[in-house]
């Protein structure tokens, strides 16, 4: 019997984890563009611990290993920003991302009071842009990073939630 994705509210005890799962999975992304001094790589875990401490961070494990991440803030105009979403390379194309940005997106609407969602992508990231569009995202704008790789912004409207009234 094989192990199911658990995904769950990340924990101090998961920055580690979380740091080196990062590492791994945006290399691909620091290729695509040439630059190995992208912003997910040279991140500090001293920097990681602080956004658990105060961001919503969920993690996707299987077992006891961390394999996705995804983190989320609200911005004083409502705004869930959703970044660092990561999927390990052996278990991505199924699924596991998706999962990840509707827990991040839930999260933020409840717990945070989201309106809408904004997330970032390189330009040259098909892969992540298809997951955004299939999510219901749509571009923006774009802006560059501060490590130098134009970003494609993407936004949708929250969802609003669904009551049921009883006669």
């Amino acid at each position: 019997m094989g192990m199911s994705v658990i995904i769950s509210t990340a924990t101090a005890q998961d920055a580690e984890q979380i740091l080196k799962l990062q590492y791994l999975c945006f290399q691909s992304e620091a290729e695509l563009y040439g630059n190995y001094r992208i912003d997910p790589l040279v991140q500090t875990l001293d920097s990681l611990h602080a956004e658990i401490a105060t961001n919503l961070v969920f993690v996707a494990r299987l077992g006891d290993e961390v394999v996705g991440s995804v983190r989320g803030a609200v911005g004083a105009d409502g705004t869930g920003e959703i970044g660092r979403l990561c999927v390990h390379p052996r278990l991505q194309g199924h699924g596991l991302g998706a999962r990840l940005l509707r827990a991040a997106e839930s999260g933020l609407a409840e717990e945070r009071s989201a309106t809408r969602f904004r997330l970032h992508t390189g330009h040259r990231s098909e892969s992540n842009l298809r997951l955004y569009r299939r999510a219901g995202y749509a571009p923006v704008g774009n802006e560059t990073g501060r490590d130098g790789v134009l970003m494609i912004l993407l936004e949708k409207d929250a969802a609003k939630p669904a009551y049921v009234a009883s006669a």
